[in-house]
């Protein structure tokens, strides 16, 4: 099958989390054999903010750590973008379409893929739709053939708010042809990678993060992350922490390596109306062989084991798990194979590529037995039924 992606950046990672896992889902499903071919915008803000800080280095470290991802950019306001997105829509078998993107290109796409005669879905691993569904709302859900959420709490409220006809939860997952563990020397205790949250775990940061390196100056923080503001950094700075800016994706393996224990402190969202999200974060550092400690976050989904990471329930357990587990090698060990283990059993981009094949499928079969379209009343008892259908589904996959 051939599969078109748009998205807002592949060659970018800057402040740009959804890259990470849309890129291990195109790169596994080449892997299968299938065509891939990923749209972005001309002039992407996370590319923009790459090449003012950072040049062009790392678009070429992507293109060497992906180069089976064929990445086509158009102009998002040219004045013939519908012709542009049909061309590029054409002999597509299905069409994944990010949350990150213009409404003017969300709207525009369902038609030109059907008309193709491929299969529209819309694909979401972000929380506006909670946190600001106004943005949502400006999208014809409806013209799609389904919605893929990462998380149950997300797909319910895509099929309650939005109204969707179906809906599935696809979780992220790691690219585990990048991040596994590597063997390299440590130099570094604690390593925390990500932003400082936009107000959104401010609070927390400074309570398990910078409260465990002031706690124990005798071992060593780094962080990485951008948009830090200056009195976070001076933060930081008086905590002991040692800030070494961004880091691309594909160093963050090596970056893990050479640490002996990481933490995830989630933004609010996904502790509150989110709950059972975890970040990619979570799968990449479990995949890297690096033990996890957690603030408090609510596994509703039962994505992991008991003892997978370490989950803790106030600051003064997250400083004890964290020094814990950068003194003790043993502990450490442990801990790190019972979470990759886990990774590999069941969140590998691999495993999410399947999962989208047999969506893929399922919409086939619909589509061959004449879809859900009819006459109004037929098409509203079809689509209460379909989202009944697609809950109890995903209940028993996940």
């Amino acid at each position: 099958m051939k599969f078109v992606f748009f998205i807002h950046s592949a060659v970018s990672d800057w402040n740009h989390g959804n890259a990470h896992f849309v890129r291990g889902l195109m790169s596994a499903l080449t892997r299968m054999g299938h065509g891939v071919v990923s749209y972005e915008p001309r002039g992407a803000w996370s590319v923009e903010n790459l090449l003012r800080d950072h040049g062009v280095a790392p678009i070429v470290d992507f293109a060497r750590a992906y180069p089976e991802i064929d990445v086509r950019d158009y102009d998002p306001a040219s004045p013939s973008l519908n012709d542009d997105l049909a061309r590029a829509v054409a002999g597509a078998d299905v069409v994944l379409v990010h949350e990150w993107n213009d409404p003017r290109v969300v709207n525009a796409l369902p038609p030109l893929v059907r008309a193709a005669g491929g299969i529209p879905l819309f694909h979401d691993t972000h929380h506006r739709p909670v946190s600001d569904p106004e943005s949502i709302a400006r999208f014809d859900l409806r013209a799609y053939d389904g919605v893929l959420a990462f998380g149950d709490v997300l797909r319910d409220v895509y099929l309650d708010r939005f109204g969707v006809r179906r809906a599935w939860t696809f979780h992220e997952a790691a690219d585990v042809e990048r991040f596994r563990p590597l063997d390299l020397p440590k130099s570094t205790d604690v390593i925390w990678i990500g932003n400082w949250g936009d107000e959104e775990r401010t609070q927390e940061l400074r309570d398990y993060w910078l409260g465990a390196a002031r706690r124990y100056p005798e071992l060593s923080f780094v962080a990485h992350g951008v948009r830090y503001p200056e009195y976070a950094l001076a933060e930081l700075a008086e905590a002991g922490v040692e800030f070494r800016g961004w880091a691309p994706s594909v160093h963050v393996p090596a970056a893990f390596a050479r640490s002996r224990v990481t933490l995830h402190v989630p933004r609010r969202a996904y502790v509150q109306a989110l709950r059972g999200i975890p970040t990619i974060r979570v799968f990449e550092a479990l995949a890297c062989g690096i033990p996890l400690v957690s603030a408090p976050w609510l596994d509703s989904e039962n994505l992991f084991r008991p003892g997978d990471y370490v989950s803790v329930d106030s600051p003064e357990a997250m400083w004890l798990a964290l020094h814990r587990l950068a003194t003790d090698d043993d502990a450490r060990a442990e801990q790190a194979a019972r979470g990759l283990e886990t990774i590999l059993a069941r969140h590998t981009c691999g495993h999410r590529a399947e999962q989208l094949l047999g969506i893929v499928e399922e919409l086939g079969s619909v589509g061959a037995a004449g879809g859900t379209e009819g006459n109004s009343e037929q098409g509203i008892g079809n689509s209460l039924q379909t989202q009944t259908d697609s809950r109890s589904t995903e209940a028993a996959c996940t």
